[in-house]
């Protein structure tokens, strides 16, 4: 578990345990952590604050081979031993800086989690946002795939999936796998991944995370979910780092193998991350009122911001191409641009809260692939605007939507349809964002067109195998 707050506090560890190896880890644009070993030799106080170089030019969608030159500065409160490391390694997650100037680098999404919380001081709104993410994921026995000239595939597998109930299997196929869509919550011998779901919980604890549940997921194939508590903005992505780090990490030495894929099975419930919000003052909580469903003007207009933004915000809270083979109106995931206490198919839900510090509402649309500095600050830039605008919501959502006529549905704005449409709407609509000096026109624009360049492009122009079952022989 985390035993440092100060600099001194990690140096006084490193010397009294008598730690050689310090791992400095920062996470890159798309939300992977990428690290830096060093000895213990090379990190002294003023590393805390002057940082420590390494080369950028070879990160992905960072600075060019001229400008390389680049800084990671150790928040100490992030200290904790790695429990997949054979040597004792102390790790430390970092802010990327400027070395020349000490000032936050414009496309560090760490550094962009910080301006966001600072935009939100400033506003003189709150002092605290609270964010709760519910990242769900797929732990598989297998996974194969390819993609060349003449062959595109991909091939998962797990011992759980319902399409393996005919196999043959070593000592007898037992047939206790969780039918599509009935896999919330039986237990085991059907729930095969209660074991590895304890070890992965304990694990983060270890590492610093506030750990409350875990359970199986809704699909086949051995979806799940741990519970984490909720924490404020930089710790909740620092925490959800951590739990991404650590799930992959206990699931290989297991021999399996983990995806965050919004939608690697067709046909079964996808991966999906709601996320609870709210903020703070003088440790009071904002969202709690007499208005709809418990909440406070203040927390409608914060709704009212999300709902307006929602299209834009898509582009980091849900920035994949396969995002939106789960974000598919008539499913299961939430695509009605509309508020709620109870009803599940709308992106924006207030859950029932028995105490004015469980007030909260929950954004239905992100899913795990988000980097969630990104997201989260996103999510903040929006609500924030929607408070300082008085945004209206509208009238919330309190009917089936699976009820409703055609031509109801249609007075119901949806979420884009593609990546493509996100960053779209996100080059139209970033004010928000930009506005407050959270995000630049240089992060927005170079987001953009990575995204369209490396992966909306890309897949374009790829045959796809489900093309050849359509007009192979038309």
């Amino acid at each position: 578990m985390a035993q440092a707050q100060t600099p001194q506090d990690v140096l006084n560890w490193i010397q009294n345990d008598d730690i050689q190896l310090i791992d400095l880890k920062f996470v890159d644009p798309l939300g992977t952590w990428q690290h830096l070993t060093i000895h213990r030799d090379l990190l002294e106080e003023e590393s805390f604050t002057e940082g420590v170089a390494f080369d950028g030019s070879s990160i992905r969608g960072w600075k060019s081979i001229h400008e390389s030159d680049m800084a990671m500065r150790p928040d100490p409160a992030t200290a904790w031993i790695d429990p997949f490391m054979k040597e004792p390694t102390l790790s430390l997650i970092c802010t990327v800086i400027e070395p020349r100037t000490g000032e936050l680098y414009d496309r560090c999404p760490r550094a962009i989690a910080q301006k966001a919380l600072e935009f939100l001081t400033a506003a003189n709104i709150g002092d605290t946002a609270f964010f709760g993410p519910e990242a769900e994921f797929f732990i598989f026995d297998e996974v194969r795939f390819d993609q060349t000239a003449n062959t595109g595939f991909y091939h998962v597998d797990s011992a759980e999936g319902n399409w393996n109930s005919g196999r043959e299997e070593p000592g007898g196929n037992l047939g206790y796998k969780p039918r599509n869509k009935e896999g919330y919550f039986p237990v085991p011998p059907t729930d095969s991944l209660q074991d590895i779901r304890s070890e992965m919980l304990l694990t983060m604890a270890k590492c610093g995370v506030s750990i409350e549940k875990q359970h199986h997921e809704v699909a086949s194939g051995g979806q799940c979910e741990l519970g984490v508590k909720f924490a404020p903005i930089i710790q909740a992505a620092d925490g959800l780092m951590t739990y991404k780090y650590v799930i992959r990490n206990v699931a290989k030495q297991h021999g399996k193998t983990v995806t965050f894929m919004p939608k690697p099975l067709f046909g079964d419930n996808g991966t999906g991350m709601h996320t609870h919000q709210s903020i703070w003052k003088d440790g009071q909580p904002l969202f709690a009122g007499d208005r709809y469903a418990g909440l406070s003007q203040m927390g409608l207009h914060y709704i009212g911001g999300i709902l307006k933004h929602a299209p834009a915000l898509l582009a980091f809270t849900n920035p994949t191409t396969n995002s939106y083979k789960r974000l598919v109106p008539g499913f299961e995931a939430p695509v009605n641009l509309a508020y709620s206490q109870g009803n599940r198919s709308a992106c924006c839900r207030i859950p029932i809260a028995t105490s004015p510090k469980a007030k909260r509402f929950e954004f239905r649309c992100p899913d795990p692939m988000a980097n969630p500095y990104l997201a989260f600050a996103a999510m903040l830039c929006a609500g924030l605007d929607g408070i300082k605008n008085e945004i209206d919501p509208g009238d919330p959502l309190d009917v089936d939507i699976y009820e409703l006529s055609a031509e109801e549905l249609a007075k119901i704005p949806s979420t884009p349809g593609s990546l493509q449409e996100a960053l779209e709407a996100l080059k139209a609509d970033h004010g928000f964002l930009t506005n407050p000096g959270v995000f630049t026109e240089d992060f927005i624009d170079n987001w953009i067109d990575y995204k369209l360049s490396k992966e909306v492009k890309p897949l374009s122009m790829r045959p796809h195998p489900y093309e050849f079952a359509l007009y192979y022989d038309a």
